[in-house]
Order: C-alpha cells, then sequence, then structure tokens
C-alpha cells in the first residue's frame, strides 16, 4: 500500500509541476518582472531618499520581503488554480473515488504550491542579486520559512478553491486577503516605526511573522522573536492542514 500511495503522490505532485512549467511564460516570468519593477522604483528610486533602515539599506531592507511576497502569490495561486480547474472539469471525482488517502492527493497539490513557490523564489532571488548584494545570516532559517511559507499559502488556496463556486470567487482572496496583508506585512518598513497600537495590531497578520524570520535570515534582523514566528507559522501550517483534510475527508464543496 505504501508503494501505492508513493506512486499516487508523485503522479499528482508530477502533474502540478508540469502544469506550471509547461506555461512558463504566465507562471514563471510574470513575478520576476513584477519584482525587477518594485526594486527600480521602490528600492532604487525611493529608496535613495530614505536612506537606511534597520541599519542597512533601504533597498537590502525590502529585498527578503519582495522574495517572500513572490514565493506566497505563486504558492498560494497554483494550488487554488489547479484545484479548482480539476473540480470545475469534474477530474477531482475520480481522484477522490480512487483508493487514495485524502492526506496523500493534498499532500501532492500542496507540494506542486511548494514547487511553484520555490521556483519562484529563487528567480526572484536571482532578480534581487543584480540590485543588492545577497548575504545570508543564517541559511537554515532561510529555507524552513520559504518551505514553511510556501505549504501555508498552498493550503490557503487548496481551501480557497474548495469554497470557490466560480473562477471569480479565486480572485476575490488574492485581492482582498493576501495584497493587504502582504503589503502591511512589513515588506515595506519595519514595525519599529509603527505607534504601539499598530504594532498590535500588525501581530495579527501571519505574514509578519514569516518575513520577519525570512529577513532575520539574510540580514540577521529581526522586529519579533524567532522562535515564536516559527511557532505562529507550524501553528498555521497545521491548522490549515486539518482544515483541508476535515474538507475533502468530508466532501464539503466538492460533490455537487
Amino acid at each position: 500500500m505504501r508503494a501505492l500511495y508513493a506512486t499516487a503522490f508523485k503522479s499528482i505532485l508530477t502533474k502540478e509541476i508540469n502544469r506550471f512549467t509547461r506555461i512558463w511564460i504566465q507562471t514563471l516570468v510574470p513575478p520576476a518582472i513584477s519584482m525587477t519593477l518594485y526594486f527600480l522604483i521602490f528600492g532604487n528610486l525611493v529608496g535613495k531618499r530614505i536612506g537606511e533602515m534597520g541599519g542597512v539599506t533601504y533597498m537590502e531592507f525590502i529585498a527578503p520581503g519582495l522574495i517572500m511576497m513572490a514565493v506566497i502569490t505563486a504558492s498560494y495561486s497554483n494550488v487554488a488554480s489547479s484545484f479548482f480547474s480539476a473540480k470545475f472539469q469534474r477530474n477531482l471525482e475520480e481522484l477522490i473515488v480512487a483508493p487514495v488517502p485524502h492526506y496523500v492527493m493534498i499532500a501532492g497539490y500542496v507540494g506542486g504550491g511548494v514547487a511553484r513557490g520555490l521556483c519562484v523564489g529563487s528567480i526572484v532571488t536571482g532578480v534581487a542579486m543584480f540590485f543588492v548584494d545577497i548575504s545570508l545570516h543564517h541559511a537554515g532559517l532561510v529555507a524552513i520559512t520559504v518551505l514553511l511559507t510556501s505549504i501555508l499559502f498552498a493550503l490557503g488556496g487548496l481551501i480557497n478553491a474548495v469554497f470557490a463556486k466560480s473562477y471569480d470567487d479565486i480572485s476575490i482572496v488574492p485581492t482582498f486577503v493576501l495584497t493587504p496583508l502582504t503589503y502591511l506585512g512589513g515588506v515595506f518598513y519595519s514595525l519599529s516605526l509603527l505607534p504601539d497600537f499598530w504594532q498590535g495590531v500588525s501581530a495579527l497578520n501571519p505574514v509578519v511573522y514569516m518575513i520577519n524570520v525570512f529577513r532575520y535570515g539574510f540580514l540577521g534582523y529581526a522586529d519579533i522573536s524567532v522562535p515564536f514566528s516559527i511557532a505562529v507559522m507550524v501553528g498555521f501550517c497545521v491548522g490549515l492542514w486539518s482544515l483541508a483534510y476535515y474538507l475533502i475527508s468530508r466532501g464539503i464543496g466538492l460533490r455537487s
């Protein structure tokens, strides 16, 4: 049975990877172009007027946040669009009735989202190297943060696809949830610049903890305790995984 489960996981994962690599011009190139514009406008033009932040140049400060923003968007959109397409085309029904545990199916789709997130993150990091000198303060934390973030938002994309009833529903969460969370997650500023009240409000934003640890991995600078930030990310991953498993095992939103 383990061999069967491994084959099922590999098949789903391979399908997901082939899906976004086959249309790489749509899935991998746009993030690189968008991040290049961010670096040019916010990092180069605006950054010269701002000066230093957190003891480094402004462009160095925002680089980890921009990389993480690209990873979040890629991981989320890959699973949300792929899972909903399978549900809309009724391909998912064949997978549900197959002798494959639900956790294997979830892992396959999430693995595809993680793969795309890592690919986009690598590309954007390459773009960032043209603008700043990338140095790693703690490579292990960088790897852990990217992995946990990709898993978390891939699960979020899957849950969104479960509840979505049309392709328009897929775009609602990125527009009204992901974009505000990332822009208010400390990508372009240090939380220490905010008044105490808004620092408390920012603590409710999970993206803050991801960018916090990721920036620490590059620069050695953090606004919030690194162990606590990792614990928050792990907690969200466990919670979203449990919710996704519950929804799929009960067939909620999957059967018409």
